[in-house]
């Protein structure tokens, strides 16, 4: 069943500016996490170097100043700027709707999340690669199916079965939803559980629509 939603109802559902989840799920990226580590340390230490020169000598020292403290500041605000992103890529479909169905099917997979070379005891070469297992939902409804939910499996994910009730956000690009553009997170109301890759929904917000939309 999808239940067309109006764009203040998306923009409710999905904020602009991150929240504290989306906060989190965008600072635990061990790749972004050191590349952001790399570019506040670097770039601070380097443009207040140059302030230093340049501060009574020329006007641009306060300036490379202030550029110093924001590169030093990058690591709390580069994941509101991710998080941004992310929620900016799913807010500008133009047909949002409120979904529920059941899970379909669901299967897990191997995923490489990360690979790396490494020298092993002979001095010699070897990629090495951090798998982790992922849980897959297919997702229907009674028009059939509607799409694939993917992200890694955790303990509390084994209490999914087939044939349990789902609720999230689906976004398209056409007005009869004939083509599924994204997938938001999901909540499954038996086991009481969010789903998703990444918590694109603001919660508490969804619950009550599906509370007023879905009785």
């Amino acid at each position: 069943m999808l239940i067309p939603l109006n764009p203040d109802q998306l923009s409710r559902l999905i904020p602009a500016v991150a929240t504290g989840p989306q906060f989190n799920a965008c600072s635990r990226e061990p790749r972004q996490l050191l590349q952001r580590v790399l570019i506040s340390t670097i770039g601070a230490v380097i443009a207040l170097l140059i302030s230093q020169t340049l501060l009574f000598s020329s006007a641009f020292g306060p300036v490379f100043l202030v550029i110093g403290v924001v590169l030093g500041l990058y690591l709390l605000w580069g994941p509101i700027l991710e998080a941004g992103r992310r929620n900016a890529v799913l807010r500008r479909y133009p047909s949002a709707a409120l979904f529920e169905g059941v899970v379909g099917d669901l299967f897990t997979r191997e995923v490489v999340e990360d690979r790396r070379e490494q020298s092993d005891q002979s001095g010699r070469l070897e990629m090495v690669e951090n798998r982790r297992t992922w849980l897959c939902l297919d997702l229907e409804d009674e028009d059939g199916y509607i799409g694939r939910l993917r992200f890694p499996m955790e303990k509390a994910h084994q209490a999914i079965r087939r044939g349990m009730v789902v609720r999230l956000v689906v976004l398209s690009d056409r007005r009869d939803f004939s083509r599924v553009g994204a997938l938001s997170d999901a909540w499954l109301p038996q086991p009481k559980l969010w789903v998703g890759e990444y918590p694109y929904l603001l919660r508490s917000a969804f619950e009550e629509l599906c509370l007023r939309r879905l009785r």
